[in-house]
């Protein structure tokens, strides 16, 4: 299966994303996952997890919120596309009660532009957008101090926000915006800090395009998520092997080539 069959084929599965109650066969399991790279990875491991008596339903969202509400209202079993300083805010924002089961890779977050070609080109004055949420934005600010562009009041917090820079000396002008909608800001601003997933969404190239990227180091480490104690479920213990399998080293290694990193 091509990528735009696969990405049509989520779009489909997108549309029963947003309702209904999970089936409690013993064998489905369904999963909250983003488009790229997430449910890409889980398709690889459908088959395996099928021949373990494990039917996998990826459910594709387009958003950081919606998944884990409705693994928090038992709508949906498990999710898997955020790191742990988001669901850390994310738990303390919404009260909800989630934990993390299994890392399974990191997705570097860069810095793109299309008026310029390296960070020592970025003008003064320049405008510079990030997520708008607090893992994310925090996030970007770190990899933006590592660039030199900026530095921070205290430059290992996760989750520093605009208030925190404590040196901006080429006067940057930052706008915070909703992560999805971060590549179709490239034609308006100098810079933009996005997330790995939808850079790839986007046709973009993280290893080749982006001005800055976090390293092999990042502790940004995407997980399988869910309630308490779901961890010890068959289902979800098979499911985590599997992600963690060599062939899914294998997989990741070979189809992302850099821009999607093992974390296991």
């Amino acid at each position: 299966m091509n990528r735009r069959t696969l990405l049509a084929s989520f779009s489909l599965l997108a549309l029963a994303a947003c309702g209904g109650a999970k089936t409690n066969d013993g064998k489905t399991l369904t999963i909250a996952a983003t488009a790229v790279p997430h449910a890409e990875i889980l398709e690889s491991i459908k088959p395996t997890l099928a021949k373990e008596g494990v039917d996998l339903q990826i459910r594709v969202f387009n958003d950081y919120v919606q998944p884990n509400l409705q693994v928090e209202q038992k709508q949906i079993d498990v999710s898997y596309f955020e790191t742990k300083p988001y669901l850390d805010q994310f738990n303390a924002s919404r009260g909800t009660h989630l934990v993390t089961y299994a890392g399974v890779h990191v997705e570097p977050l860069g810095a793109y532009s299309r008026k310029w070609k390296s960070i020592a080109q970025i003008p003064n004055g320049a405008t510079v957008a990030i997520p708008n949420e607090p893992s994310n934005g925090g996030r970007a600010l770190l990899l933006l101090q590592k660039a030199g562009l900026i530095t921070l009041r205290n430059p290992t917090n996760p989750l520093s926000s605009l208030n925190d820079i404590a040196t901006n000396p080429k006067k940057l002008n930052f706008k915070e915006l909703e992560g999805a909608t971060l590549p179709r800001t490239l034609g308006e601003v100098d810079l933009a800090l996005i997330n790995t997933n939808y850079a790839l969404d986007a046709k973009l190239n993280p290893v080749r395009d982006a001005l800055a990227i976090e390293d092999k180091n990042s502790p940004y480490v995407n997980f399988v998520v869910g309630l308490p104690g779901g961890e010890k479920d068959p289902r979800v213990v098979k499911l985590i092997a599997a992600l963690r399998s060599p062939a899914t080293k294998t997989f990741i290694e070979q189809h992302y080539r850099g821009a999607v990193l093992p974390a296991f």
